[in-house]
């Protein structure tokens, strides 16, 4: 996993932990104070499990993991659940740390399979350590309390399909459709990204299609086929738009980023680019090539490489 994913998951990690510690604190004294009596610890839950934000359920456990209450749930208790080995669940597999409290990583359930996670919270009584309260989440019902991360800029490069890269050596670009229309199918795309609001596109020159995103209608996408990518009456489709001002890509540099992608198409008759993408508000390039290695990077990081970069000095 990359690191600002790592380090997004980090931050909303520490606000959930921050949310459930203290709750569930209070609640594993409560239940200290009977624990070892199904009933009573049964009742201390039931009691205060709206305490706990967005638990799905409630339940002690001895050291060992075997289940020593109910599920406890807002629609009350689940006794089918009592004397439960829970020892080999991803949350007891992990070490609480010295504090007492864990919010444990994310696993799937075994009742819906899906992404779910458990805090655990240490009960002690007179310093002696008796067991755990547990309390389960389903991921649907936690706030989401961190921003939304911003994707990488820096170049990263995702290794493809071994079976294709196996073979890249035997074989060799066949001119597509898009090819020997390259000219028209360029400057139809600069228009539509320049002037009609097209902030996204999949270029596929191996299939002779790209799929389109616009402004106007952002969440459905459009696939032009050779034949749109060869008639410029196309672009009489959508509106004219003013180039968006929080754009990561200047407009002015679509023309060369066009440029770019087509030489890699057809510099190399063996290493060729098979499929490209651009999105002008994240500023950021994908390539995929005919190893099926694909490459992410930068708008302006990309207009620096040239084909030695790409290719070796053979080119």
């Amino acid at each position: 996993m990359i690191e600002v994913l790592r380090n997004a998951i980090h931050q909303q990690r520490v606000e959930l932990a921050e949310m459930l510690s203290e709750p569930l604190a209070r609640l594993s004294s409560e239940c200290a104070k009977v624990w070892g009596q199904r009933e009573e610890i049964d009742i201390v839950l039931t009691d205060h499990f709206r305490t706990v934000p967005r638990c799905l359920f409630l339940y002690a456990l001895d050291t060992n993991g075997i289940q020593l209450s109910d599920n406890v749930s807002a629609g009350g208790l689940l006794p089918e659940h009592y004397g439960r080995d829970r020892s080999q669940r991803p949350y007891m597999r992990e070490a609480v740390p010295s504090w007492g409290f864990l919010l444990s990583d994310a696993y799937l359930s075994l009742r819906t399979n899906r992404p779910s996670l458990t805090a655990l919270h240490v009960v002690r009584r007179d310093g002696e350590m008796l067991g755990y309260l547990a309390a389960d989440f389903d991921l649907r019902d936690l706030p989401v309390t961190a921003e939304i991360y911003e994707e990488s800029h820096d170049w990263r490069q995702i290794k493809g399909d071994p079976a294709i890269r196996s073979t890249v050596f035997q074989q060799h670009r066949t001119e597509s459709i898009m090819d020997r229309n390259m000219d028209t199918a360029c400057a139809i795309l600069e228009e539509l990204l320049m002037d009609r609001g097209m902030f996204q596109g999949v270029i596929h020159f191996s299939s002779s299609r790209v799929t389109v995103w616009f402004l106007d209608d952002p969440y459905r996408y459009r696939i032009l086929d050779h034949e749109a990518l060869s008639d410029p009456d196309v672009c009489l489709l959508y509106r004219h738009v003013s180039y968006p001002k929080d754009a990561l890509i200047p407009q002015d540099r679509i023309s060369d980023i066009l440029n770019g992608m087509r030489q890699l198409r057809t510099a190399d008759e063996m290493l060729y680019l098979r499929s490209t993408s651009i999105n002008i508000f994240n500023g950021l390039i994908s390539m995929t090539f005919s190893c099926d290695g694909t490459h992410y990077m930068s708008w302006d990081e990309f207009l620096e490489k040239d084909m030695t970069f790409w290719l070796g000095s053979a080119s």
